[in-house]
């Protein structure tokens, strides 16, 4: 194994850890995703996987790009219960995607990424800090 995998690894294995760990940690708090009812618990639940979708994966300052790559398959495959937030975790997806493509050197990759991020956090504030 080369020293960039062991590192890779080594802070994949953390990051999970302190994951874990602040999931443990945490309290009950009240929803601040939008909706009623059962629709505002399955959206609150599907801004919980969104967040640790986000919080997974490569240092997105030491590694944007990997970072970038490591978001596109698992947003991908997250279900959500309403159009828009349906709407804004694809585009999220597509906006990582033309970001690791252009190997983070496309402005516009880079702008979309911003703009659905923005998006993300009208819905799921504190999803995508």
């Amino acid at each position: 194994m080369t020293n960039r995998t062991t590192a890779r690894l080594t802070g994949r294995a953390a990051l999970v850890l302190v994951v874990l760990l602040v999931c443990a940690c945490s309290s009950s708090a009240p929803s601040t995703a939008k909706g009623t009812g059962s629709n505002a618990a399955a959206t609150e639940n599907t801004c919980q996987q969104v967040s640790a979708v986000l919080g997974d994966g490569p240092d997105p300052d030491a590694d944007p790009v990997g970072y970038a790559e490591a978001q596109v398959i698992p947003l991908r495959r997250i279900s959500a219960p309403d159009q828009a937030l349906r709407s804004v975790i694809s585009q999220l997806a597509h906006a990582y995607q033309q970001f690791f493509a252009s190997n983070g050197k496309s402005n516009n990759a880079k702008e979309a990424v911003a703009v659905a991020s923005k998006k993300l956090n009208s819905l799921c504030p504190g999803a995508a800090s």
